[in-house]
């Protein structure tokens, strides 16, 4: 065996050193004590991400707990707008100081790094996740009971680098009930299953409109195949979200954490 020389990708040996597993965890920033860390991910776009992340998030806040929000969808990032912050992120040499909400909650997003909030951005993934990576290692989030990551859809660069690079204590899918997103969102659930953590329980958003009049529930996108997903993978659902334009409205007005019903408050309570 020839002399090492510590450089793994030019030596064709099999050593100790090389073949033993990896610590991709990255440090957070000195000033940041985040106690619990849990993704909110799905396989597709659009079932409702960020309206769970932002739901449970304003839900622990209230409770008491310092909650925060690192929104990784770098490309399609909706959180600062949920809570109503426009204001360009500040930092110093120790790192970037996270936006602070009116109840206190703390969130970071690239839409607080831009100069314009409606800016495309047009990167590669690598880059992209750096970015997300980054959130973790130079934001000051100081004592944080529960960080919330708003996860980007699909399973390809920025999961794994969440996955790799943060110690995440716990998953929530999120799905909807069309047959067609509970086939996608399923591909989550088996990615979360293969990186070997926890799901905490399943979310399905859209699940149905209550008439205001006569009180009635209706399956405005058909029955649910949420049970079939749980029950494959022995998981917990955690709740159904109904279509309330009262909530879609609180968010598009950056109102979601002075909604007087918070549909998540029970999840909340159970982490």
């Amino acid at each position: 065996m020839a002399e090492c020389n510590h450089d793994c990708s030019s030596c064709g040996e099999s050593c100790g050193e090389r073949t033993a597993p990896q610590d991709l965890q990255a440090a957070a920033n000195p000033h940041a004590n985040v106690k619990k860390v849990i993704a909110v991910m799905s396989g597709k776009g659009g079932v409702g991400k960020s309206l769970v992340t932002a739901s449970l998030a304003a839900a622990v806040q209230k409770s008491g707990r310092q909650a925060a929000v690192l929104d990784a969808d770098i490309t399609g990032p909706s959180i600062p707008k949920a809570f109503g912050v426009h204001d360009r992120a500040m930092g110093d040499d120790d790192g970037i100081y996270p936006a602070v909400t009116s109840t206190g909650l703390k969130l970071m997003s690239l839409n607080l790094l831009v100069e314009n909030e409606s800016d495309p951005v047009v990167w590669r993934g690598a880059l992209i996740a750096g970015t997300v990576k980054q959130f973790w290692t130079d934001v000051q989030w100081g004592d944080v009971d529960y960080m919330f990551v708003d996860m980007p859809p699909g399973t390809g660069d920025v999961p794994l680098t969440v996955f790799q690079s943060l110690p995440v204590d716990g998953i929530i899918v999120v799905t909807s009930p069309q047959e067609l997103v509970s086939m996608i969102v399923e591909k989550a659930v088996k990615m979360a299953e293969m990186m070997d953590l926890p799901i905490l329980g399943l979310i399905e958003n859209y699940s149905y409109f209550k008439c205001p009049d006569c009180g009635k529930e209706h399956r405005i996108f058909g029955e649910s195949h949420l049970e079939e997903i749980a029950k494959a993978h022995s998981l917990s659902v955690l709740a159904r979200l109904p279509i309330d334009p009262a909530l879609a409205r609180a968010c598009d007005e950056g109102r979601v954490e002075q909604l007087e019903r918070n549909y998540l408050e029970d999840v909340a309570r159970a982490l």
